[in-house]
């Protein structure tokens, strides 16, 4: 595997602009996708997931929503700064995302084959009866069977699992550098669940596509994915190969998910959970966001804002706890 990063998003900032006042959705993101590799993002709902991978797609919605800083480098290109124009040339073709619910994404009034010839004549210049092929073609790929009459097929006649193999035909129709998956088994039984996940792995595997995988469920990370980034209330709080985080986690967030994660081994009362809440982004001004929720916080965690400290190669971790064990060391 190639270790050029394909996507590298750094000091990424993303603000919402609201009648309450500014709302910093995401805030000094930095992570990188290396070619081929299967990067998950993991943290609970509202802590900036999916709004990361809307500012990489360019489709935050403005107004309310801005990109105020940073860079999202793709192959070395800034698209922060490109035009609409070229933005649309590269959704879809170069960067694909599937969504977490299909229905919605899906226009119900127009056959699957519609939509799909659609997308690849966007990117091609084909006629249609190649387009359609290529449309059969990545039913096919994906694992659905019929697809020369499942192409003649409107949204509502499908599964929910069917159309989510849609979606994901769709997304990587035009052989796309990177795939943008967010929650895309949320709706899905178990199942289900398991064939969409070894198909993407399938999919990354064949054609090398970079992966970034959204999930709050640390059981599709352990799954699919090699390297992690943690993010809490819109800032990266811990990243590391699958294994070292799973193995030893050193942010009290991160060591608190995989707490979370029912043993079927193990019989217990009651199931951990973390206390308190995700806070409501903007509304912690100075110090760690996790101090109020964490049992290690002490007085400097609640006056200063911790940064990303290296513990390991290719571990870091926002965190004074290691802040002290490293001497001060930043990443």
């Amino acid at each position: 595997m190639s270790k050029s990063p394909v996507l590298d998003v750094q000091g990424l900032r993303t603000t919402f602009f609201t009648d309450d006042g500014e709302v910093p959705a995401v805030d000094n993101v930095d992570f990188h996708i290396n070619e081929g590799e299967i990067l998950g993002i993991v943290g609970e709902s509202g802590c900036g997931k999916s709004v990361t991978s809307l500012s990489v797609m360019g489709l935050v919605p403005s107004p309310p929503g801005k990109i105020v800083g940073g860079k999202i480098l793709f192959k070395d290109e800034d698209l922060t700064k490109v035009s609409e124009k070229r933005m649309r040339e590269i959704r879809g073709n170069e960067i694909a995302m599937i969504f977490q619910e299909p229905m919605t994404s899906l226009n119900p009034v127009f056959t699957i084959g519609n939509q799909l010839i659609e997308a690849i004549r966007l990117h091609n210049k084909w006629d249609k009866k190649k387009a359609r092929a290529r449309a059969i073609e990545m039913l096919k790929l994906v694992g659905l069977p019929r697809a020369e009459e499942l192409i003649d097929d409107y949204p509502h006649q499908l599964s929910g699992g069917m159309r989510q193999r849609v979606m994901i035909a769709m997304a990587m129709v035009c052989d796309p550098k990177v795939l943008i998956a967010d929650e895309p088994t949320t709706a899905l039984d178990v199942t289900i669940q398991a064939q969409i996940l070894q198909l993407m792995k399938n999919l990354n595997k064949e054609l090398n596509t970079a992966v970034m995988m959204i999930t709050h469920d640390l059981g599709v990370v352990a799954e699919v994915c090699q390297r992690i980034v943690v993010m809490y209330s819109g800032k990266v709080v811990e990243e590391a190969d699958v294994r070292t985080i799973f193995k030893d986690p050193k942010h009290p967030y991160t060591v608190g998910l995989i707490k979370s994660v029912p043993d079927m081994r193990t019989k217990v009362d009651r199931l951990y959970s973390i206390p308190g809440n995700v806070p409501k982004p903007g509304s912690i001004k100075q110090g760690c966001r996790f101090a109020a929720r964490c049992e290690h916080a002490f007085d400097r965690c609640y006056n200063e804002t911790p940064d990303l400290y290296q513990v390991d190669e290719g571990h870091r971790v926002r965190c004074f706890l290691h802040d002290e064990q490293q001497e001060g060391v930043q990443a």
